[in-house]
């Protein structure tokens, strides 16, 4: 039986040089992905207002207990979309069950 260069009609150092690159490809493939920084989501006061449906005082009141994390860029402050999200999930409160009223008793 043939070998699969042979098969192929490649010569066997092309094939290899070939393979080499193949399994660099795949190296480079399963190392973890390093995100820029500046691909996470940034909102200003205004825009997180609007998505927690709180007052400016209560959005002040978070930021001076430490309550949510912000970065200040000269009199501008803006806060993570992924700490905002964090932080409502570290908050769920999840339902509890009750017994149903069965009104046809």
């Amino acid at each position: 039986m043939k070998n699969f260069t042979q098969l192929m009609n490649v010569p066997v150092e092309v094939f290899n040089e070939l393979v080499s690159k193949l399994e660099n490809i795949v190296r480079q493939l399963e190392k973890p992905v390093l995100l820029n920084p500046m691909s996470e989501h940034w909102i200003d006061i205004p825009d997180t207002c609007k998505l927690l449906k709180i007052s400016k005082r209560t959005l002040q009141s978070y930021r001076d207990n430490g309550i949510l994390s912000f970065s200040r860029i000269g009199g501008k402050i803006y806060f993570k979309v992924a700490d905002l999200e964090e932080h409502l999930k570290n908050n769920y409160v999840r339902a509890f069950s009750s017994k149903k009223n069965n009104c046809n008793e």
